[in-house]
């Protein structure tokens, strides 16, 4: 209870309107990213989101460098490299993670070269400016579409995962339901880049899925358990960077990764 307070008064003290908004944002983001994680596991994408976050790295480059919104930049390049992974997935006939790793090499060296060098800490470990009222009015859209998808679509999901045969049977196009899962992937990316950073956000959707899917073998648990433990994961990490002077995103995936090992501990039920 005592840490609650904690918590509390430390979210509450000298906040601006624009930290309530990232801060809101960082909180229902994480739940989308929870939910998200738990189909990603299940689909062996664990590695994904910390690849795929880096396709964003030129557009934040670019954003950068010609000073515009980096979140506008890193979210086209985002979505232009889901699409392409798409497409060369479905032309190649390779892996998902297999075409993911091809253009990550790529969207690296690119962002690598167009980042400013006294930017690129920001594009790597979060720090952006703080978010306006439009923008976070975007970001809630975002989590709604998040949230929609996984609630419409979760036993479609299911079934293309444990048979295709009998999801084709049943009339789910897989191709297009690959590409709606990709784009909601990199939506969730998407959401958490601008506390967390491209090097980090990846490890809040994959993190809390592991931890919860050690403490459970039933489906419904599996996907709220995995997004209460992401949600968990970014109020402990706002409470250990404002009371130790650390940096949000590493301090919030410190703490996602304390209660992996915790869950280590626990028994499945």
């Amino acid at each position: 209870m005592s840490s609650m307070v904690a918590i509390k008064n430390i979210i509450t003290t000298n906040m601006t309107t624009s930290d309530y908004y990232s801060f809101i944002l960082a909180i229902l983001g994480a739940g989308a990213a929870g939910m998200v994680g738990a189909f990603a596991l299940m689909r062996r994408m664990t590695l994904a989101g910390d690849v795929m976050s880096h396709i964003a790295l030129p557009g934040l480059g670019l954003a950068l460098l010609f000073s515009f919104n980096p979140l506008l930049g890193g979210a086209a390049t985002l979505f232009l490299g889901t699409l392409l992974i798409w497409r060369l997935q479905k032309k190649t006939g390779l892996a998902t993670e297999t075409t993911i790793g091809v253009v990550f090499a790529a969207s690296v060296a690119i962002g690598a070269l167009v980042t400013p060098a006294e930017d690129l800490i920001d594009a790597l470990f979060g720090g952006f400016e703080k978010l306006n009222l439009l923008e976070f009015l975007v970001g809630l859209v975002a989590v709604g579409l998040i949230a929609f998808f996984i609630w419409k679509y979760k036993n479609r999901l299911v079934l293309g995962l444990f048979s295709a045969e009998l999801a084709t049977a049943a009339g789910v196009n897989l191709s297009k339901m690959n590409l709606h899962f990709l784009l909601i992937f990199s939506l969730t990316i998407m959401m958490g880049l601008q506390f967390l950073g491209t090097l980090l956000v990846g490890a809040l959707i994959i993190i809390p899925a592991a931890a919860a899917r050690n403490l459970t073998y039933d489906f419904k648990k599996f996907l709220w358990l995995s997004a209460v433990i992401s949600v968990g994961s970014v109020l402990l990490g706002y409470w250990v960077s404002a009371r130790f002077g650390l940096d949000l995103g590493p301090a919030v995936v410190s703490v996602a990764a304390v209660l992996y090992g915790l869950s280590l501990i626990g028994g499945k039920d």
